[in-house]
């Protein structure tokens, strides 16, 4: 690729050393991103800073390939101002806690030219991964957020199959609990996730279809690009595949893609460009902005270069600005 249509395209994430190279969404778009020619750097949140006027970044210059413990190698380690990147890939994995918060501030504090960033800081802290979603209450099952421990206990007496405890930040299924009328835990878990009544926990009705899988769809600029079914063992309730759910190929439904349609403007405006949707039977549980995963089982179930696909959409929007 001749250098004057080379990006340089930055990856804010958690440490690289970490990855699990057959399965993480990230390093398929770093994987991609090399591919096509460009330099890929990655930096972590807390080597974000501002000095002399614009925000800067210690980034590492990376070669990277799938090869599980020896899947990078550095090329050199400088400090960049932001607006020397094209793209910035945000992918720290959640919680959005304060330190996350203040990355995504500091990266958009300049009032001169700034990369694309994938998502956009500002969409990320306004989108938290479980309560988006409650923009939309008619795609979603009944749902309660609520520090008042009575009201949330009268929900899940009131739920006809049961319900769904969730701390409202998190991630991979982590704390995610399945509770039914009776339970004698009901109590005693919502004083610890509502600290007894000063933060927010959440409850939705519980779907039968889960058992068959919560479906993970991936979008990219408001059109899906595919999906994924993700299966519970039989010895727990939560499909997620950080906790242990089977991937299985799945097929777009027209629900699916009405809820694509619905939500894309939404996303758009937010410029919440790489989202993933869950969801179960016709009903969206999650919202996910800050590091969907996905991509890989996708790709490989479907047989299809879905990095590659991202990553050249996304430099056509780079280059359109």
């Amino acid at each position: 690729m001749p250098p004057s249509e080379r990006l340089n395209v930055g990856f804010l994430m958690d440490p690289l050393e970490g990855v699990l190279v057959h399965h993480d969404t990230t390093f398929a778009l770093m994987l991609a991103t090399q591919a096509r020619g460009h330099r890929v750097l990655c930096f972590e949140q807390y080597q974000v800073s501002f000095a002399e006027g614009r925000p800067r970044v210690r980034a590492r210059e990376v070669e990277v390939q799938a090869v599980q413990g020896s899947h990078f190698r550095v090329l050199g380690t400088s400090t960049l101002g932001l607006d020397e990147l094209d793209m910035v890939w945000m992918r720290k994995d959640p919680p959005v806690d304060e330190a996350f918060l203040h990355a995504t501030q500091l990266v958009e504090a300049s009032s001169g030219p700034a990369p694309l960033f994938v998502n956009a800081p500002r969409g990320l802290r306004g989108a938290s991964e479980h309560l988006w979603s409650l923009r939309f209450p008619e795609l979603a099952p009944p749902t309660l957020v609520s520090c008042d421990i009575a009201e949330l206990k009268a929900f899940v007496e009131a739920a006809p199959a049961g319900t769904v405890l969730k701390p409202v930040e998190g991630h991979g299924g982590e704390g995610v609990v399945l509770l039914g009328r009776g339970d004698r835990n009901t109590t005693s878990l919502l004083e610890l996730y509502t600290r007894r009544g000063r933060d927010w926990a959440m409850l939705q009705h519980y779907l039968p279809e889960s058992r068959v899988g919560d479906k993970r769809i991936l979008v990219l600029r408001g059109e899906p690009l595919g999906a994924v079914l993700r299966v519970p063992r039989q010895d727990d309730h939560r499909g997620n595949l950080a906790a242990g759910g089977t991937a299985v190929r799945t097929a777009l439904t027209a629900r699916d893609r009405a809820l694509c349609e619905k939500l894309a403007p939404h996303l758009e405006a937010e410029g919440l460009y790489f989202v993933g949707l869950d969801v179960i039977g016709d009903w969206l549980t999650e919202v996910n902005v800050t590091s969907p995963t996905g991509l890989v089982e996708i790709a490989q179930l479907d047989g299809i270069p879905l990095a590659d696909r991202v990553v050249s959409s996304l430099e056509r929007l780079v280059r359109a600005r």
